[in-house]
């Protein structure tokens, strides 16, 4: 039900993602702590809409349906805000394209699989992907300007955050091509892939 926690906690990332928009636009030391501590309360929602609903035995299609999607749409928001207000190094939006290319491309796959009825479960890889570019991006919304409000000025905390995002985006290409070459193997026919698996 649309009503269930983890449900409610899937959505509330969504409905986050116009006030971390609102707040990175501002462009000042407050709103980009504000828009920082939106993401970071909508990204560890994702953990634990996952966990309730597995602990409490409430996962549903809708929920399987709604998790990718809020996720996708959370970073591919912080992203754009990050590139379009031009917070990030020239450099460090390569990693940024490798990120959205590969949430298009898993989305794709999921799609395909669901069609022929075959999962594409999440390896503990992805999920240290997930953490490093959560991190990073949290990191580079709050940025330079608004560490010296949480007495953290000394700390490059911008330089972190692209370090963190090349290091997801590495993690980002291993998982991609595993999720690829997954999904490349069911669509060769169930021969190929139960040989495999």
């Amino acid at each position: 039900m649309l009503t269930d926690l983890p449900n409610l906690l899937t959505l509330s990332r969504i409905f986050a993602i116009p006030v971390m928009v609102a707040f990175a636009a501002l462009r000042t030391p407050g709103a980009d702590l504000a828009a920082c501590a939106v993401f970071s309360v909508a990204a560890i929602t994702d953990y634990f809409d996952g966990k309730l609903a597995r602990d409490r035995q409430m996962t549903s299609d809708l929920g399987r349906m709604l998790d990718p999607i809020a996720d996708k749409l959370l970073v591919a928001a912080a992203l754009m805000m990050l590139i379009g207000m031009g917070r990030l190094s020239p450099a460090s939006l390569y990693p940024a394209i490798i990120i959205m290319l590969r949430e298009i491309l898993v989305s794709g796959l999921r799609e395909y699989l669901a069609g022929v009825r075959v999962g594409l479960p999440v390896t503990k890889l992805a999920k240290w992907k997930t953490g490093f570019q959560m991190g990073a991006l949290g990191a580079l919304l709050g940025g330079d300007t608004a560490a010296p409000l949480v007495y953290l000025s000394w700390l490059p905390v911008s330089l972190i955050g692209e370090i963190m995002l090349w290091v997801a985006a590495g993690l980002t290409l291993i998982t991609g091509w595993d999720y690829l070459t997954a999904g490349l193997r069911h669509a060769a026919g169930p021969a190929a892939a139960v040989g495999r698996e």
